[in-house]
């Protein structure tokens, strides 16, 4: 697992953008339509590099060479009154490699990071019914509630989402 500076998500942008499409493409909801192209995959990714170096946004990728198998980031919020919360964005594990545990290591490295930051309570929001849903409950996230047609499926149907908080120990900020 490696977290990724500015340069390395420019570096592993085109790795990043095919998980991206690849996930998009396997019904996953990331906050894409399908199809998505690389291209705009692409550019998606290249626009997160700003966000990494001014430290909003803080992201790891696992993989095999420049072949990224999976990937999760923490988005920081910006307010002063919600620097000990963050949410967890795009967890994504290639088709190919589920089952075998990235995911649960991705979701464990971002929490720790989020503990090592200072950062205590994480939120995120996850198509109802997707097999995401399995491993936030069996790694001991709580549902908050679940919002209807919250968001369209990559085929644009709306779809509910429920939303989801974990609590982690707090420490003292180091980011």
């Amino acid at each position: 697992m490696r977290r990724l500076d500015a340069a390395g998500v420019r570096r592993y942008a085109g790795g990043l953008a095919d998980l991206l499409a690849d996930t998009v493409h396997g019904g996953a909801s990331v906050g894409f339509l399908a199809p998505l192209g690389r291209a705009e995959a692409l550019a998606w990714w290249e626009e997160r590099a700003a966000d990494v170096a001014a430290g909003r946004l803080a992201v790891w990728a696992d993989g095999d060479g420049d072949r990224v198998l999976g990937t999760v980031g923490l988005a920081f919020a910006a307010k002063p009154n919600s620097r000990h919360r963050a949410e967890l964005v795009k967890l994504m594990v290639h088709p190919a490699a589920r089952g075998r545990g990235l995911g649960r290591a991705l979701l464990a490295t971002a929490e720790t990071a989020a503990v090592a930051a200072g950062v205590f309570l994480l939120h995120l929001d996850t198509e109802t019914g997707s097999p995401a849903e399995h491993l936030y409950r069996s790694a001991g996230w709580t549902p908050a509630g679940t919002v209807p047609d919250y968001a369209a499926s990559p085929e644009g149907l709306l779809r509910p989402t429920t939303i989801y908080y974990k609590r982690l120990p707090a420490t003292t900020p180091t980011r």
